[in-house]
């Protein structure tokens, strides 16, 4: 019978048996009665292999030693190869195209594209990373604290007056362009340091001291980082300093008591200065503004008196013109009216005895010429 075959030629369904059951073993499953009455087995892996050579097969009807697979092996190692090449760049990072270890081109952040390794790679240094240089001390981390070691060949600068001071600083920089970064120069931090150390002198030594401690520290900041920029950019460094900050400014240890006097005797001058200056400032305005009363009192004066003489010189010619023209009634009342302006303020009454004045009583106020107080006489006499 066809499904009791010894030799397990007939297998419909990839091995089975008619009814489902599984492989026969060892080709007794009629005989022996093994075959048809076993339950579920495990996947045979020889079977999967065989599958998997066949589906292979009908892909590539020549086998995998034919020239058209070897063709689609080739094809998909060289597809992988070149999607190798693609590589994105985050924002703080600049992407850097080297080409057989040349540089050739940089790129932005984003998604790029380069000819795969070994033909061309790329570097991606951080370009938003703040970098610090410090020229005159050292920062070293001891048990989560910071001690500041001095460099004194490094600090002790010149001044334009000749005084030595000691000055620290430190120098913020960023990455501006990766490719000159990289490429340009050998050891870009110790560039950048020297660079800084080598501006700030040069600025230093162009200023006093009293300036350098005092009021010229933003100054001397600007400056210098103003100054290390151009160096770089000199350099080809690729590098953008955003910071030239002065930590400290004094004397040498040597002398910074003397200093200190030096400075306490300025700062007293400059006080006693102020307060002159002050003086000066209080008295001089108000003595100018006195003057200057004065001579608008006097412009005043001079033009009342100017005005009151031409007036009086305009009512003369007046009265003269009317003198000539009435002469007696002209006399007649400026005589009324100079006596009436002489006798206006006097209490005297004069009575004329030839016109009716006899009849008239006199009478001596008594009660009040003793309430007047009596006025002081002269020598002997009585008013």
């Amino acid at each position: 019978m066809p499904w009791n075959n010894q030799g397990g030629g007939w297998q419909p369904g990839g091995g089975r048996g008619p009814w489902g059951q599984g492989p026969s073993q060892g080709g007794g499953g009629g005989s022996g009665g093994g075959g048809g009455g076993r339950g579920p087995q495990s996947p045979d892996l020889e079977d999967l292999l065989r599958r998997g050579q066949e589906r292979f097969k009908r892909v590539l009807p020549g086998g995998p030693r034919s020239p058209r697979a070897f063709g689609l092996i080739i094809l998909g190692f060289v597809a992988l190869w070149l999607v190798s090449g693609f590589f994105q760049v985050a924002p703080d990072e600049q992407g850097v195209v080297l080409r057989f270890g040349k540089w050739v081109r940089t790129t932005d952040p984003g998604l790029h594209y380069h000819l795969p390794s070994p033909i061309e790679e790329v570097l991606k240094p951080k370009v938003t990373r703040v970098n610090r240089e410090d020229i005159g001390f050292r920062t070293v981390t001891e048990t989560r604290r910071g001690r500041e070691g001095d460099l004194l060949e490094e600090s002790l600068m010149l001044t334009g007056d000749e005084n030595i001071v000691d000055l620290r600083f430190s120098v913020l920089w960023v990455i501006r362009d990766a490719g000159q970064f990289l490429f340009n120069i050998q050891d870009p931090a110790g560039t950048v340091k020297a660079a800084s150390e080598s501006a700030m002198r040069e600025v230093v030594g162009r200023n006093k001291i009293s300036y350098v401690l005092a009021e010229g520290r933003a100054p001397i900041e600007a400056q210098t980082r103003d100054l290390i920029q151009r160096i770089v950019d000199q350099y080809g460094a690729g590098v953008r300093i955003t910071e030239a900050k002065l930590q400290r400014a004094d004397p040498p240890g040597q002398v910074i008591d003397a200093f200190r006097d030096v400075q306490r005797a300025r700062a007293d001058l400059e006080r006693q200065r102020n307060e002159a200056e002050a003086y000066q400032n209080d008295i001089v305005p108000r003595a100018k503004g006195d003057a200057e009363r004065l001579i608008q009192e006097a412009e005043a004066y001079k033009e009342q008196v100017i005005l009151t003489a031409r007036g009086d010189a305009q009512r003369f010619l007046s009265i003269y013109k009317e003198y000539k023209g009435a002469r007696e009634v002209t006399a007649r009342r400026m005589y009324l009216e100079t006596m009436e302006r002489v006798l206006g303020g006097m209490n005297k009454v004069i009575i004329d005895q030839d016109k009716g004045g006899g009849g008239v009583v006199p009478y001596l106020p008594l009660n009040e010429l003793m309430r007047q107080r009596p006025a002081p006489t002269s020598a002997g006499g009585q008013q």
